[in-house]
């Protein structure tokens, strides 16, 4: 599909939820803020350029992940660069892992959660199955998947690593490369310490148990599409962007609200129209407290928000266009999240 309108192009608002939305187009150097009529209220800008995304703190402040091009040679998702800067664009943290890549989230105690890449071993490698056999790394390996915890001063004092788990259960499809294994591309943080993780060319997701740093539960389900974005909702459920890549039932993106009680969908959002709906990769997702959906087709730059019933009642198509040589130009949003007036991240900031 061929973009041929930016900005706002719907705002109904007698059923859209009245916020700001943030928007962080990836590879630019600007963050921006978003009132309802599409209009930019306040803006960041960086250092660097997005890598993924970028988010409000509850003290108004922004955390950012911004690309770099050193010691990890996958390009998709890539950080590096975690940063904090305040209301003012002042920078004022910066935390530095160049195999950081897709997430990070501040906690509770005011540490940072994060994901990373590291090159395991031949004899691990040998542990992951599927895949094309012969494709592994230039570098002999295989990338894999690892999270830590680290201090405000960058002292890490958790951490996770997905070889140390039973990989073996969980192959890859046989027509993907062996460059990387799971491509972890979410670290939902729960109320109980646990991380809710996202494994995208696995199509499932898992919880990672806080105190065994082992996994205590996981669920594939291919008619996703290789997920992103998975969280936990008030009820209990996951809700998550299903991006349709190598799914077999139907040709698109679909938004689920997963039951892991009884392992079925209690909502689903699709478009009526083959393909009308579809980011094969990237792309989130947020459920807003009146109900609605906020939802982020990321390759088309495209936010929107859905009543229960479907209804687009809000949307806005990113303006702001990045190159990257081994893409082209593009305009795309890894995530966006939409905050309340009277929320700690903007009261009385706009």
């Amino acid at each position: 599909m061929r973009i041929v309108q930016t900005g706002l192009l719907i705002n109904n608002t007698a059923k859209a939820t009245v916020g700001f939305t943030i928007l962080a187009p990836m590879s630019h150097d600007k963050v921006y803020l978003l009132d309802m009529a599409g209009n930019e209220v306040h803006r960041w800008v960086l250092v660097g350029t997005v890598g993924c995304l970028a988010q409000l703190l509850d003290n108004g402040n922004l955390l950012s992940c911004e690309e770099s091009t050193q010691d990890c040679p996958i390009p998709h998702g890539r950080g590096g660069f975690i940063r904090e800067y305040d209301w003012d664009g002042n920078l004022v943290w910066e935390h530095i892992d160049h195999t950081q890549h897709h997430d990070a989230r501040r906690l509770p105690n005011g540490n940072t959660l994060y994901l990373g890449w590291e090159l395991i071993t031949d004899e691990d490698a040998d542990r992951v199955q599927g895949g094309q056999p012969g494709t592994e790394a230039a570098e002999g390996g295989i990338w894999c998947d690892f999270m830590k915890e680290v201090t405000p001063d960058g002292q890490c004092v958790w951490e996770w690593h997905l070889i140390d788990e039973e990989i073996e259960k969980l192959p890859l499809p046989p027509m993907m490369d062996r460059v990387e294994y799971a491509h972890t591309n979410a670290c939902f943080p729960m109320e109980n310490g646990d991380v809710l993780v996202s494994y995208q060319r696995l199509s499932t997701i898992a919880i990672i148990d806080r105190e065994t740093r082992r996994q205590k539960w996981h669920h594939t389900d291919w008619n996703w599409g290789r997920q992103h974005d998975p969280q936990i909702l008030d009820n209990g459920n996951i809700l998550l962007f299903g991006n349709g890549l190598m799914a077999p039932k139907f040709p698109g993106s679909l938004i689920v609200e997963f039951n892991p009680t009884t392992k079925e969908n209690d909502w689903v959002y699709k478009a009526n129209r083959y393909l009308e709906f579809y980011s094969p990769h990237i792309s989130g997702c947020q459920r807003l407290w009146s109900g609605n959906t906020l939802i982020c087709e990321g390759v088309y730059g495209r936010l929107f928000e859905v009543t229960p019933e479907g209804e687009i009642v809000w949307e806005y198509i990113c303006p702001h266009e990045s190159n990257r040589p081994e893409y082209g130009d593009l305009n795309w949003v890894y995530r966006t999240q939409r905050y309340s007036a009277d929320s700690l991240q903007i009261k009385n900031r706009v």
